[in-house]
């Protein structure tokens, strides 16, 4: 069972809420955050695009890969309506006069989802729509899922047949939309949690009777201070999101996500270094998580993320391209404390901290 609760929309004052929210659930299990930051996902989509949020009982996914392998047809005038999320509506197809047909992968949640926002492409564009997961419409294919890491994540291959979808936005609105990239943000908050879920067998260890031995202890300094560096970028990043909502956050986005790519990267590296086979081969919690924090970062685009990066900073005038410390606070204060407390709970600044 995964709480849905209601989360504070990214960019109106509570952004770093949000994180911290994907973080403490990503670090109980990655497969929970993925299917969370998905539901969480849509409703901030919807409300962006203006659309009704998700009812009660009601549980979302965002199944916007490879756009073009689906296609939708208009089939009747929209009326007023259309933007209503309602599940008689989206079965019948009252509402949307739409239909999509295609085979759509990498559908996580794919039985556990009761509705989905759903990338196609319309003779008009690429166009989003909210689609309800219900036979025959929406089937998932078998074998399409045979994963190691997040298996538990069901991201099956979707059959739309004649599948009923309501649009949501107009052609380009999906991508166009400044809170694309606080997703963005949003799920490196959830990699950061996996991260503090596999850090958290070799800071268990060190605390143990056992001396862990010196090589063991540096290697958890160095997970301190990669989980460190990516709490930072994250509260950085939250900051800057609910300062200038509306603000293109493409490079922030990028940064932002490479950066905690790289420090579970590194986590997930050292903390095998360090402990060796045996909780990877005997304790299965520990096993899973770092197979399916593995799989997870893959959704990074690795190079090519830092190739776009590198891009946009070249582009940017000198002034406003590079990273830039802040100047909030008066020469001479005292830098905001954040990070590590010795109790593993959140710092009083209400930053991220492991």
């Amino acid at each position: 069972m995964i709480d849905l609760p209601d989360l504070p929309l990214p960019g109106h004052g509570r952004t770093l809420e949000r994180f911290r929210h994907f973080a403490a659930v990503g670090r109980r299990d990655p497969v929970a955050v993925r299917l969370f930051e998905g539901h969480a996902d849509a409703a901030a989509i919807l409300a962006e695009l203006g659309a009704d949020p998700p009812g009660g009982g009601e549980r979302w996914g965002v199944w916007a890969a490879a756009p073009s392998s689906v296609r939708a047809s208009p089939t009747a005038p929209a009326p007023s309506s259309a933007l209503s999320s309602g599940e008689p509506a989206l079965s019948t197809g009252a509402a949307g006069g739409w239909r999509l047909n295609g085979d759509r992968p990498w559908c996580s949640g794919a039985a556990w989802c009761t509705h989905a926002l759903v990338t196609a492409a319309a003779d008009d564009g690429i166009r989003l729509f909210a689609v309800a997961n219900t036979a025959p419409h929406a089937v998932p294919i078998d074998g399409t899922w045979p994963a190691v890491g997040m298996a538990a994540s069901d991201s099956r291959t979707i059959r739309f047949t004649d599948a009923p979808a309501i649009p949501i936005g107009g052609p380009g609105d999906y991508v166009g939309r400044p809170g694309f990239w606080h997703g963005g943000v949003g799920v490196a908050a959830c990699w950061f949690g996996g991260a503090l879920g596999v850090a958290d067998a070799l800071r268990v260890a060190a605390s143990g009777p056992k001396d862990i031995g010196p090589h063991a202890f540096a290697h958890l300094g160095a997970v301190d201070v990669a989980l460190g560096a990516a709490a930072a970028v994250l509260e950085s990043a939250a900051a800057a999101i609910d300062a200038d909502p509306r603000a293109d956050a493409h490079r922030l986005a990028l940064r932002a996500r490479a950066t905690v790519e790289k420090a579970a990267t590194e986590v997930i590296d050292r903390v095998g270094r360090a402990l060796g086979a045996g909780p990877l081969c005997r304790d299965a919690e520990h096993a899973r998580r770092v197979a399916d924090l593995t799989v997870y970062l893959r959704q990074s685009h690795a190079e090519g993320d830092l190739e776009q990066l590198g891009r946009l900073l070249a582009d940017s005038t000198p002034d406003t391209g590079a990273v830039q410390l802040s100047a909030s606070s008066p020469p001479g204060a005292e830098p905001t404390r954040s990070g590590a407390q010795s109790d593993g709970r959140l710092s009083r600044e209400g930053g991220l901290a492991w």
